[in-house]
């Protein structure tokens, strides 16, 4: 362990992340924020396709694309190729000596490297395994490839984001893969506990599929339980109204008026009392069969300020609403800053401007869960990490000339 790693509730905790691009990396990179000490085993020929992944040509280049950067801090990594005798050896090692080991290779592929589960708990009876995929481990559709847009599309999250003029469409960032990551870094957390009384280890098989049909909640629910088909109702929420983004005089406004309270102090404030004895606006159920109508007497009313004065006005008396804001503009709000979400790190390799990376939002006493060190070069750590596995020097350079390393 790295003493950058020496604190958090998963300290002492070791984390061999076999991952690629992003769900996988996103899951150990929380783990990594929580103390866990994460070895990130890389191909010698490039790396995590990450690395090459990012609006910024010249660092994907570098093998430093921001894809990599934004979730590979506080990690060390090492080089192996799997394929050759001195790299599945290292690998065995490094297996006998971890907690966990995370991958997100198509189903299948660990086994024919030699490294099935079998062979894993042979190596370690207390390692617990970790398989991110696309459609899980079992299944007719196990080994398709899938990136976070197709599990978008097949998951039914595209219908029902958009309208029914501009749907299907895809979230503007990778929600799928997220929601995996983070259920792989739960699912891991909770075997750890649970080894903690038995131990046993695991093996744990996460289906970014599954997992993105279960984040859409009562999308599902309500055509499980009702039968009611779910369809695109752009920024408004199905379960309420007013509830949904609204045009002010200047920007627009997201307000949840989602109890009859809120709703009569919100008509109250925006001097529309009257809507409140409207019998089309009268009653929650009613609300949402005149949710157009109702949407156009409001917007009306919130022309007469803009949306940072309404969300003040409204929120202060319990209504929640906020603007909606562009990316730029949320990283410079006061919360934000306040909550130090963004850390500053020392930009891999040296350079003169420093990194900037997200932490997960988690406060830990008090404390921000926030990375050290900055995320590694490639293979950055493959010397440090082979002299702690007991191989001397020699052996290192053998490993080295045979292009295991």
């Amino acid at each position: 362990m790295t003493d950058a790693t020496a604190s958090g509730p998963l300290a002492g905790v070791t984390v061999l992340d076999l991952t690629n691009v992003l769900a996988g990396p996103y899951a150990a990179y929380q783990l990594a924020l929580m103390g866990a000490d994460v070895i990130k085993v890389e191909t010698p020929d490039g790396g995590d396709l990450a690395r090459r992944l990012g609006t910024s040509a010249e660092l994907n280049a570098q093998l430093l694309g921001i894809s990599f950067l934004a979730q590979n801090a506080q990690k060390r990594s090492i080089t192996l190729d799997l394929k050759t005798p001195g790299g599945a050896e290292a690998l065995r090692r490094l297996v006998a000596t971890a907690d966990v080991l995370v991958e997100n290779f198509r189903p299948g592929v660990l086994e024919r490297l030699g490294f099935g589960w079998d062979a894993l708990r042979a190596l370690n009876s207390r390692l617990i395994l970790c398989q991110v995929s696309g459609f899980g481990q079992t299944g007719p559709m196990r080994t398709k490839p899938a990136y976070d847009q197709i599990i978008q599309g097949y998951s039914g999250m595209m219908s029902v984001t958009g309208t029914d003029e501009t749907g299907p469409l895809r979230a503007g960032f990778p929600l799928a893969d997220t929601i995996g990551g983070l259920a792989a870094a739960f699912a891991i957390s909770s075997a750890l506990a649970g080894r903690a009384r038995t131990g046993v280890g695991a093996v744990i098989d996460v289906s970014m599929l599954e997992t993105a049909v279960t984040a859409m909640g009562w999308v599902v629910s309500n055509l499980l339980v009702d039968g009611h088909e779910p369809r695109p109702l752009g920024n408004d929420n199905g379960t309420a109204a007013p509830s949904g983004a609204f045009a002010t005089g200047d920007g627009m406004l997201n307000i949840a008026a989602n109890k009859q309270e809120q709703f009569e102090v919100l008509c109250t404030l925006v001097d529309r009392p009257d809507l409140v004895a409207d019998e089309r606006f009268a009653e929650r159920e009613s609300r949402k069969a005149h949710r157009a109508a109702l949407t156009a007497e409001l917007e009306a009313a919130l022309a007469a300020r803009s949306a940072t004065e309404w969300e003040d006005v409204l929120s202060s008396a319990g209504v929640p609403a906020a603007a909606v804001l562009r990316v730029d503009e949320m990283l410079r709000s006061p919360q934000i800053r306040e909550r130090g979400l963004v850390h500053e790190l020392p930009f891999p390799g040296g350079g003169d401007e420093p990194l900037r990376v997200l932490g997960n939002g988690i406060r830990i006493d008090g404390v921000p869960s926030a990375p050290v060190t900055a995320p590694p070069l490639l293979g950055e750590h493959t010397d440090e990490i082979l002299a702690a596995l007991g191989y001397t020097a020699d052996e290192v350079a053998a490993l080295h000339e045979e292009g295991a390393v």
